[in-house]
């Protein structure tokens, strides 16, 4: 059976060629609906599927973005990655995602391999490009937004959260509860001290014990980010003799673990342990007690990323400050702090 082709879309439908192709890109010239309306019935009885391959090769661009994450396996860069594949899907794109493992090399592995399939752009969540992988992306001219974080080895439009204000709500929180101070569950010694959330959610934490007069020293711990290594390390500390009173967690999979290391010991949360997280994953508010958190609009977010990485328009030179949106993050307030 021969191949349908755009001619012949064309020649059922009575137009050109080019009001074919304007019809199943959405542009770049608008097209009157009658017209629009034979052209798709031409193409449904025709059964014309588009070649993507040969469209790609024109136009040097693919009808794909590419997005790497650290480790899809955790709830939060999960629901990030389905909000930005929602939003992709709104502008007529798909998204390939690929999981860099906190690993340079793998992030580079996956830098190459969507920049070489020409895809329209790239969306990164990077716990710090390394000089490799920024190169990379200065040699391919490629469009990078920066999402969650912005790494200083990058100065590429990004769209990130209030991490540090955030992290002051939740710690403000549970000293407005009447513990004599909160501890913090950081990250791990690999955790860059400046442009990472987790070490803003680090420096949220001070700022709040140093605004109530609590030192600081000796209340910070380090932990991985998921919640399995943080039950290990929240057993320990919670054994111990000086357990917290309350405990504010840079990730809520962290928090999740220190709920479950609380349950084993049997310290009663929140009458014994007030605890908070970040991010406000859908879990979340499944755990016993449901977890206080702090929140972000990932929905607007992956919204404006997915927006910024197609739209030249919005790419405007600037100042790296300008060049950046910054969105609110909100205190969740459910049982695990103490409140009703």
């Amino acid at each position: 059976m021969a191949k349908v082709t755009r001619d012949d879309v064309a020649r059922l439908a009575g137009t050109s060629t080019a009001v074919v192709s304007y019809v199943i890109n959405n542009g770049p010239r608008p097209v009157a609906p009658a017209t629009r309306e034979r052209v798709l019935a031409a193409i449904k009885e025709l059964g014309y599927r588009p070649d993507r391959v040969a469209q790609a090769m024109a136009s040097r661009r693919t009808d794909l973005i590419g997005m790497i994450v650290p480790d899809a396996r955790q709830p939060f860069f999960a629901e990030m990655a389905h909000a930005v594949e929602q939003a992709a899907a709104e502008r007529g794109k798909m998204v390939l995602v690929g999981n860099s493992d906190y690993l340079d090399e793998r992030e580079v592995h996956y830098l190459r391999a969507f920049l070489g399939m020409r895809v329209s752009g790239l969306i990164l969540v990077s716990q710090g490009p390394s000089e490799t992988a920024a190169s990379e992306i200065e040699a391919w001219d490629a469009r990078v937004v920066l999402l969650h974080r912005r790494p200083d080895a990058i100065d590429d439009v990004a769209v990130v959260t209030d991490d540090v204000g955030g992290a002051q709500l939740a710690t403000r929180h549970l000293l407005e509860h009447g513990v004599s101070y909160v501890a913090c569950l950081g990250g791990t010694p690999n955790t860059p001290s400046v442009g990472d959330p987790v070490s803003d959610h680090v420096e949220g934490w001070r700022r709040a014990m140093a605004e109530a007069g609590r030192p600081t020293e000796g209340r910070l711990f380090q932990a991985p980010y998921n919640r399995y290594d943080a039950y290990e390390v929240a057993l320990t500390l919670l054994a111990g003799p000086d357990r917290p009173p309350a405990i504010v967690c840079a990730t809520d999979d962290q928090a999740i673990g220190v709920l479950r290391a609380a349950r084993e010991l049997r310290i009663d949360v929140p009458g014994e342990l007030l605890v908070a997280g970040f991010d406000d994953v859908k879990e979340a508010g499944l755990t016993d007690p449901p977890l206080t958190t702090v929140a972000s609009d990932r929905t607007t977010m992956a919204r404006a990323a997915v927006d910024l990485v197609l739209d030249d328009a919005l790419r405007v030179a600037g100042s790296r400050r300008e060049r950046q949106k910054v969105f609110p993050s909100r205190l969740v307030v459910r049982r695990s702090c103490g409140c009703s």
